[in-house]
């Protein structure tokens, strides 16, 4: 397979090459997710000691093991930090660019409203919106099969758990017009 073949970066043939500059290093992000992690241990381990860490007539309490385990997480992440830290670490590695945060943004800020959306619009229609939505933007898909292939998904999901294993989703104003 040569490089080209082997890429998983897809680039449109139209798109100039991504020369933008670094918004964060790898570096800098490796530490921020470290520390954030470390809270998440610290935190833990403050829950469980209060919860109970020891032992009782019946066996362990009820924070005994997860406040081991946060022990070892927090352990591991004041490692990784120290060792980023340390000379010799990756210094000059870019972790992202302007133009890939762009792209990962393109999808993040709708999947994120995506869900408020579901609970006012109930989940159907706000599915709809989503995939025609990415379709039509990112996708650059003619209008009619994004509207189309978003139709036929959001009827086969309604189908599929409102009619087959009647399980109850969130519902919108469209649906309770359809008597659902």
């Amino acid at each position: 397979m040569s490089g080209a073949e082997g890429s998983l970066i897809s680039v449109e043939p139209d798109e100039p090459p991504d020369d933008s500059p670094d918004l964060a290093s790898t570096r800098g992000v490796e530490i921020a997710t470290l520390a954030v992690l470390l809270a998440f241990a610290a935190l833990m381990a403050w829950d469980n000691w209060r919860t109970g860490v020891g032992w009782d007539s019946t066996g362990p309490q009820a924070g005994y093991f997860p406040f081991y385990v946060a022990i070892i997480l927090g352990g591991a992440c004041l490692y990784g930090i120290v060792k980023e830290l340390l000379p010799g670490g990756k210094t000059g590695e870019g972790f992202v660019t302007r133009n890939q945060m762009k792209r990962v943004l393109q999808v993040l800020v709708p999947t994120a409203l995506y869900v408020p959306v579901t609970q006012w619009l109930g989940l159907y229609v706000a599915s709809f919106l989503l995939i025609a939505g990415f379709m039509l933007v990112i996708g650059r898909i003619a209008a009619w099969k994004s509207l189309l292939t978003a139709f036929v998904f959001s009827a086969a999901m309604f189908v599929t758990f409102e009619i087959a294993f009647d399980v109850i989703m969130p519902k919108g104003p469209l649906e309770h017009l359809f008597g659902y």
